[in-house]
């Protein structure tokens, strides 16, 4: 498949796409979500091998398409579903209302959920993947996702990643699709491209695509 621009920002159907398959039941905490074959193929294989350590890997969010990231980045920007547990003022000033959003939300055009290479596994709380159940499935994750090609790309900000997205336990990447995309996103859009949505306007003030869209785990890049 050729990856245009309208590709890397989403802007297609991944329903009638020939790239991508629909997530088995067996797999999924609902129905109908779908992602490229080539990492569900690899997801299965990880899949098998975590049920024999005693592992149950789950996908709770797959690829969201442009108009889907659209719906939740306006709910949110339009105070009609909680940032962090509360409204955001209609008043807020428009580059801090962003950057609010920008800490669990990714602008539309700018989700790596759009391409069908990442997914969301078992719990989308980084507390759950503290202790008990969750711990073992994040170390199993962090022991074993890479020999199927799967990288955490929302590590722990510091140093080594001082800008993006909190760090997301659950938030898996096929790195030989996903690695491409990145490099193709940086080679050819720019903050003016990404539009089409209330407050698109702040995507240049806050650099998106430096500080968001390459601002990810060194070890994925």
């Amino acid at each position: 498949t050729e990856f245009d621009a309208d590709y890397l920002m989403g802007k297609f159907d991944p329903n009638t796409h020939a790239d991508f398959s629909t997530i088995e039941q067996k797999y999924a905490s609902k129905a109908g979500m779908r992602m490229r074959t080539d990492a569900y193929q690899q997801f299965m294989e990880m899949y098998k091998a975590a049920k024999k350590d005693g592992i149950s890997l789950r996908v709770v969010s797959a690829t969201r398409p442009f108009s889907h990231q659209k719906s939740i980045w306006e709910a949110k920007w339009n105070g009609k579903r909680a940032v962090d547990g509360e409204m955001l003022p209609a008043n807020m000033e428009s580059k801090i209302k962003a950057k609010r959003i920008l800490r669990w939300s990714s602008m539309p055009g700018t989700s790596r959920h759009h391409w069908g290479t990442d997914i969301d596994l078992n719990d989308l709380n980084n507390s759950y993947f503290e202790s008990g159940t969750g711990k073992k499935i994040y170390d199993w994750l962090t022991a074993n996702a890479a020999t199927y090609g799967f990288c955490q790309v929302y590590s722990e900000k510091g140093d080594l990643r001082p800008y993006g997205y909190e760090e997301e336990k659950w938030h898996w990447s096929y790195l030989p699709v996903s690695r491409q995309l990145t490099n193709l996103y940086k080679a050819n859009l720019n903050n003016q491209d990404i539009t089409g949505f209330t407050g698109s306007e702040t995507a240049e003030m806050i650099d998106i695509k430096t500080k968001y869209v390459l601002g990810i785990n060194p070890d994925c890049q």
